[in-house]
């Protein structure tokens, strides 16, 4: 949401320009030195203490940073200055050039330690912060990024955003010291205006999520909102290169999640099509790591060419998710490939020692961005030879010229589908591959972030756990659980409270609302993928807590965080689905299956409420919140609920829970009742359905109606596919 919201500090004429047209004027112009570097021969200052790998990457800056604190506000009154705010992360590219240009410079760091009290924030451990100050900055400019700047009272009121500045004026657009004078200049001689302006950015915002929707009975969302968000998606298709709209380009696999069940559903081609072709798009492209794997940030170009270099934990959980869904609707096993491609980038740089997974890694090495990934043909005769190289170079696009700084991505752009390939060219090129990322491992490594976030783990876990169901993959399904025993027993405190963040051993940050739906999304599909009661158990309970901390009682809905933690200036509640699901769209989403799984129908009432606290921003843009869209479609679909009763897993068992995990069964649910008491105290209607005369039984209810007792395996196939 963009707010109309004023702000007049008298004097103070400085011109903000989006992140996105810096880009496209400084690409290419600014070196920068490896952001992990200590500068030994300096001082360190407060953020030495901290445990986020992106403030001790400013630890060594000469500018005497705070972390979020009392103190850093304690301070700010006692010296009557106002605080100066950046927010960011550590893969971030323009967060390390902003530092490089200015934070490292004694002059702008004079002018800062001077007239302002700094504050350091890691939007990836506070989401909480990054999300009010963001909407501040999309108010205020018109546009948001990181690194995020924020100028505000002491009082934590903001009365300035805007994202990266450069350190002088330069290009029409002013630069962080002529903005650092003029408003200490102001705080000193306006700052009534400031003070003022500052409070009626607050009202705005918490108008905004105070916002009660007045929409009659009639104008409740359904199928039409639905079926908007469809088309929506159909009207900005890029049909030639896959994905949506021009470029940047982002991967947002839940959109392609809500496209492949829309198809499911309504049979609609077109809505597989979209699916298809973005999908193989972007395997073929150079977002997708064809040496080393895994999938980068996001495509600068529209071909899905060139990517924003970092990698994230998060993408390529959601990524592995929806190509593994493609797989089981359409058996195609290119998209098995590329998703267990995935899982073996994720296991040798992505897990930790504990069996939990980092965060992130850098698209910069040694200053430059995407130096790491890039592969000259020069390079490519050295390390595979005279005899193989163009082989390599003609497949994967590698010229003398380059497509990337004169050098090359390797990308599979114009070549024939993925889909079926000469079986002996296919063993050839992988051999080079290997090669050369040998070769490739002998450069200095991107600096990784090496923390441990609650949520992203959960997406992770989930994809995991999913992919061993349909995989038939029991590793897949072990590396799930041992890391979800770690954030269970490591990552809940003796009040029984999820954290968000774990880290050289220190566990911080009560955790968010995105920290408890992904994790309920993971113990529902490990639940799925093993049947152990247990992760059903703990996903309820879970939610339950949820429910009790983040909930808004007057106006529904569900807080970023919780009642218990640091109250800031408003509670934000966040339903549009991003580069990730919000957390809305995911709790919603894990009500419904939860309610079927339990048959409560209080979860259901619950996940009601929530389609009606958000309908009239959903309606908006309906496409704008995919994941959502996904959970509404869920709860109008009458899916299937499979009931397999044993009295212990015989064969017959397995070849029902196979033939379901073999099929794209996206609004069933499926329980397996071994008698146990714990399932029978969850779900009291799981006693009436008993084996029928030491056979595996299937009962089968869609629609408010149960089919008779299934013993045979045939007609069971039958029934589940229809």
């Amino acid at each position: 949401m963009i707010y109309k919201a004023n702000l007049y500090v008298q004097g103070l004429k400085i011109a903000t320009l989006g992140i996105i047209t810096l880009i496209h004027i400084l690409k290419g112009v600014i070196a920068m030195t490896k952001p992990d570097t200590i500068k030994q021969n300096r001082k360190s200052n407060r953020l030495i203490n901290e445990k986020s790998p992106y403030l001790l990457q400013h630890a060594y800056n000469p500018v005497e940073w705070y972390p979020w604190s009392e103190e850093a506000f304690t301070k700010a009154k006692e010296d009557d200055k106002s605080i100066f705010v950046s927010i960011g992360y550590s893969c971030c590219h323009w967060c390390h050039v902003m530092e490089k240009e200015s934070f490292e410079n004694e002059e702008v760091a004079e002018i800062l330690n001077r007239y302002f009290v700094a504050i350091k924030v890691d939007r990836e451990e506070r989401p909480d912060i990054d999300s009010i100050y963001m909407t501040v900055c999309q108010a205020l400019t018109g546009g948001g990024g990181w690194p995020l700047t924020i100028f505000m009272t002491p009082d934590k009121k903001p009365f300035y955003a805007g994202t990266y500045y450069p350190r002088e004026s330069k290009y029409g657009m002013s630069g962080i010291i002529d903005i650092l004078n003029s408003i200490a200049q102001q705080w000193n001689e306006n700052r009534k205006n400031i003070v003022a302006s500052s409070e009626n950015i607050i009202q705005h915002i918490k108008n905004d999520v105070k916002k009660v929707k007045q929409a009659k009975l009639e104008e409740k969302l359904g199928e039409d909102e639905i079926h908007n968000a469809f088309n929506s998606f159909k009207s900005v298709f890029d049909k030639e290169y896959g994905g949506f709209g021009r470029s940047p380009k982002f991967p947002a696999p839940h959109n392609l999640q809500f496209l492949l069940r829309y198809w499911k559903h309504y049979n609609d081609p077109k809505a597989l099509e979209m699916v298809e072709k973005t999908l193989e798009a972007m395997h073929v492209g150079g977002i997708f790591d064809h040496i080393g794997f895994g999938f980068s940030r996001y495509s600068t170009d529209q071909k899905w060419l060139v990517p924003h270099f970092e990698k994230m934990l998060y993408d390529n959980a959601l990524l592995a998710q929806i190509y593994m869904e493609a797989f089981e609707a359409t058996g195609k096993v290119f998209y098995k490939n590329v998703a267990e491609k995935i899982f073996i980038y994720i296991e040798r740089d992505m897990t930790s020692e504990e069996g939990v997974f980092y965060s992130a890694e850098d698209a910069d090495s040694e200053g430059k961005e995407g130096k790491y990934y890039l592969l000259t043909m020069e390079e490519a005769c050295l390390v595979l030879g005279e005899k193989s190289y163009k082989i390599y170079c003609e497949y994967y696009n590698i010229t003398e010229d380059g497509n990337f700084e004169g050098s090359n991505i390797p990308n599979l752009i114009g070549k024939k589908s993925s889909f079926k390939q000469n079986e002996a060219l296919i063993q050839k090129l992988e051999e080079m591959r290997q090669k050369l990322f040998e070769y490739r491992e002998k450069r200095i490594h991107p600096y990784k972030d090496d923390k441990i976030l609650t949520s992203w783990n959960g997406l992770m876990i989930a994809s995991l756990a999913y992919g061993g169901r349909i995989f038939n993959n029991s590793g897949y399904i072990e590396k799930a659980e041992k890391a979800m025993n770690f954030i269970l027993s490591n990552m809940i405190n003796d009040k029984g409270r999820l954290m968000a963040r774990y880290r050289d051993g220190e566990v911080a940050h009560l955790g968010y609302l995105d920290d408890y739906a992904f994790i309920i999304h993971a113990l529902i599909e490990l639940y799925e993928a093993t049947f152990s009661v247990k992760y059903l158990a703990k996903a309820l309970e879970l939610n339950k807590n949820m429910i009790d901390l983040f909930k808004d009682e007057n106006h529904g809905g569900l807080f970023l965080y919780g009642i218990d933690g640091e109250q800031l200036i408003v509670r934000p509640k966040d339903i549009y689905d991003g580069a990730m699901p919000s957390g809305n769209s995911v709790a919603t989403l894990n009500m419904l299956r939860l309610a079927r799984l339990s048959a409560n129908s209080e979860l259901e009432n619950e996940a009601h409420s929530q389609f009606e606290a958000f309908d009239s921003k959903v309606k908006t843009i309906e496409s704008a919140h995919a994941y959502f869209m996904m959970a509404l479609l869920y709860s109008k679909v009458p899916g299937k609920n499979i009931i397999i009763a044993v009295e212990e897993q015989v064969n017959d068992t397995k070849t029902m829970i196979k033939e379901i995990n073999r099929n794209y069964l996206p609004f069933a649910t499926v329980i397996l009742n071994t008698g146990d008491e714990r399932l029978s105290s969850i779900n009291s209607e799981i006693k009436a359905n008993k084996p029928i005369m030491g056979k595996a039984t299937a009962y089968i209810c869609e629609n408010f109606s149960c089919k008779e007792p299934i013993t045979d395996i045939q007609k069971f196939l039958e029934l589940i596919k229809v």
